[in-house]
C-alpha cells in the first residue's frame, strides 16, 4: 500500500478542501489522493499471496484485497494492478489461487511484494508450494487457501477485480499476518473477557 500523509493544518472551508474529492484540490502539498491513501492505511486487513500458472511460468504477488463474495456459488475476489503480468496470466489460464498468510510468514509477504520477485519457471525456490485442484500452486503452511476457476474480470480503475469460483479450499491452525498503517502486524494476545450474559 502506498505511503500516505495526513493533514496537520486546519482545513479550509471552501471547495479547495482536499478532503472533498474535488479534482486537483490541495492543501499545502497535500492532495486528495494523499488523504485517500492515508485514510486507506487505517483499514486493517489480512495478508495473502495470489498465485497463477500459465504454461511453465508461475506468478505470485502479495495482496491485501481478498474478499469473500458468495456462498452460492462459492466466490471470492481479489484486486491486482491491471497491467500486472499476473493479471494477464490469470486471464489466459482462467484460474488462480490465494494463500492466506500466517503470522510467521511475514518474510514471504515481503518477498512477493518486491517488484520483479513474483515470476519464476516451475515453482519458487524461496517458498515451499504444492499444486492444488486447478494445478495452481499454493503456499505450504499457510493459514488457509482458496483454489479458483476464473468466474469474471471486473474493471476497478487502475486495477482489475478477479472474481474466482472456488473449487478447493482448506484452513489450518495459527494466527494471521495483518497489515495496518503500512506495517505488518500480528494479533495482540489479550485475556479472554467473560460473557455478560446479555441477550438481544
Amino acid at each position: 500500500m502506498s505511503t500516505g500523509r495526513g493533514i496537520d493544518t486546519p482545513a479550509p472551508t471552501d471547495s479547495a478542501d482536499p478532503r472533498n474529492g474535488e479534482p486537483g484540490s490541495t492543501q499545502g502539498n497535500t492532495t486528495f489522493a494523499d488523504v485517500f491513501r492515508d485514510a486507506s492505511r487505517r483499514w486493517t486487513t489480512g495478508v495473502a499471496v495470489l498465485t497463477a500458472r500459465h504454461g511453465e511460468e508461475v506468478f505470485a504477488k502479495t495482496v491485501s484485497s481478498l474478499c469473500t463474495l458468495s456462498l452460492d456459488p462459492l466466490l471470492i475476489s481479489v484486486a491486482v494492478a491491471a497491467r500486472s503480468p499476473l493479471a494477464a496470466a490469470v486471464r489466459n489460464s482462467r484460474r488462480y489461487a490465494v494463500s492466506v498468510l500466517a503470522g510467521h510468514q511475514e518474510p514471504l509477504a515481503r518477498h512477493f511484494a518486491t517488484p520483479g520477485a513474483g515470476q519464476a519457471l516451475s515453482l519458487f525456490t524461496v517458498a515451499p508450494m504444492r499444486p492444488e485442484a486447478t494445478g495452481v500452486p499454493v503456499l505450504e503452511n499457510c493459514l488457509a487457501f482458496f483454489d479458483c476457476r476464473l468466474h469474471a474480470v471486473l474493471p476497478g480503475g487502475d486495477h482489475v477485480i478477479l472474481v474466482g469460483r472456488v473449487v478447493a479450499a482448506d484452513a489450518g491452525p495459527g494466527e494471521p499476518l495483518l497489515y495496518h498503517h503500512g506495517e505488518y502486524r500480528s494479533l495482540a494476545r489479550r485475556p479472554h473477557l467473560p460473557s455478560t450474559g446479555a441477550r438481544t
